[in-house]
């Protein structure tokens, strides 16, 4: 296989996932603040919280319609570019695939439109049953997503035929695999990030702009308290977990992430530095003493595995890809649990709402999460290469051996061009949306059972 289409189909393929991604991940994260919303907004028949409930849906609704055309796009890729990757694993990763589709997403979608077209046709408690089902749709597909990607990154509950075709023994046991325990829950959490910092963000943009004030504040209130918890589980233990597991079964690719090119007793945590493929060594490196050491073995002089310890082809293929987009999103998250937890702070001593400069920081940071997230999947999946399904199959042996790379260009570039376009439209309804804001404060219609006082 010629190695110019392997990787023009590697890039086809990471162009359109974290294309793609950019709106399961929000839309995953605010079915949980939709659900609490209308939770709230029954129970205390607070004009507020249904104000913030039918603003929030439409936010929510733009994303799934992005979010379902581009992962439509990618899962036709498996076919198109990845013949051989179906060919062999098809009868695996089907299963998970299939049930996304039938169980999930039409669940998702099929009450998706009972949240935004039956409000007033339905009792509110089936409106808030809507809701639940809204959420436990997008955190099914999540979750046979990822059930998908952990038997790439850990295959279990398989057998091999004699042709190289991978068979499933055991349904339950690929939906149990014991790497989707920890990649679930950090994956899962960080979209509660995600979601928590864009409510902030807008809250705070209302707050600054003087408008909208009674939602802005909800907004923002919300937002910090779940970002608040959320930043710190996604440290400990959803991120720690993650990172022991990869230590334990896939000694290579944490190394990489380390920029650990020599095995060491008593390895240091490496904060910052410049991998230097030549000499084999970190350029500028901060280091803690020990700390590596203490967190995977939990004793401070235990030995580390480095990339010496692996043969050349058993490397990442880009080293330095790995070490910047894993130090990325662990320098990201600890810095948001940062600001968050003196958000919080100053939202229980009363001031965070006149603070300005911290209310530019949250209103300012939402992207940094889609960065986060994003360096964090590069390190999953540039970090299992140069294998497809881990210690099994190779990502040259994946590829369609008769799409030759002028094929896989055109495509890309046709891909490219079209996302372009869908950005800016994605961009402009966003704008729209944000810009029209949520229900006046004095609207009377804000709860099934909301007075005109009330509303007010």
């Amino acid at each position: 296989m010629n190695e110019a289409t392997i990787f023009l189909d590697r890039l086809h393929f990471a162009m359109n996932i974290l294309f793609h991604y950019l709106f399961p991940q929000l839309t995953m994260g605010l079915a949980v603040i939709l659900l609490y919303f209308k939770t709230m907004a029954l129970r205390r028949d607070d004009p507020r919280y249904h104000r913030a409930f039918r603003f929030w849906l439409h936010i929510f609704g733009i994303n799934f319609v992005f979010g379902v055309v581009t992962g439509i796009l990618m899962e036709f890729l498996f076919g198109t570019n990845w013949a051989g990757f179906s060919r062999r694993a098809g009868g695996v990763i089907g299963n998970t695939l299939a049930m996304e589709g039938l169980f999930a997403f039409i669940m998702e979608s099929a009450f998706l439109g009972l949240l935004i077209f039956g409000e007033k046709r339905l009792h509110p408690w089936a409106h808030w049953f809507a809701a639940l089902m809204v959420f436990l749709g997008t955190w099914l597909s999540g979750y046979f997503i990822l059930a998908t990607n952990a038997w790439m990154q850990h295959p279990v509950a398989y057998s091999i035929t004699e042709d190289g075709t991978f068979v499933l023994e055991s349904l339950w046991g690929l939906l149990t695999n014991p790497w989707l325990f920890w990649q679930y829950l950090h994956n899962m959490n960080a979209t509660l990030i995600t979601a928590s910092f864009v409510v902030d963000s807008i809250g705070a943009f209302y707050l600054l702009s003087g408008t909208h004030a009674k939602s802005a504040r909800l907004f923002v209130r919300t937002g910090v308290v779940i970002a608040a918890v959320t930043t710190v589980l996604q440290i400990t233990p959803f991120g720690h977990g993650n990172a022991i597991q990869v230590f334990e079964h896939k000694p290579a690719q944490a190394a990489a992430m380390e920029g650990l090119f020599h095995t060491e007793k008593g390895a240091g945590l490496v904060l910052l530095g410049q991998p230097n493929m030549e000499t084999q060594t970190l350029d500028n490196p901060v280091v803690i003493p020990y700390l590596d050491s203490l967190l995977v073995a939990f004793d401070p002089f235990a030995e580390i595995k480095g990339l010496d310890a692996f043969p050349r082809d058993e490397w990442p293929d880009s080293v330095p890809l790995v070490f910047y987009a894993y130090h990325t999103m662990v320098l990201l998250g600890t810095a948001f649990a940062a600001v968050m937890a003196l958000a919080l702070f100053m939202l229980w001593r009363g001031t965070l709402f006149k603070t300005r400069w911290m209310l530019w920081t949250l209103m300012l940071s939402a992207p940094l999460p889609y960065l986060a997230t994003s360096a964090g999947w590069i390190t999953a999946e540039a970090g299992r290469q140069p294998w497809m399904v881990y210690g099994l199959m190779r990502t040259v042996e994946g590829a369609s051996p008769h799409v030759s790379s002028g094929n896989v260009m055109l495509t890309l570039l046709g891909f490219l061009a079209m996302y372009v376009g869908m950005g800016f439209l994605y961009v402009i309804l966003m704008f729209r949306v944000i810009g029209e804001g949520p229900e006046p404060d004095d609207d009377t219609a804000d709860g099934p059972n909301s007075t005109p006082k009330e509303a007010a």
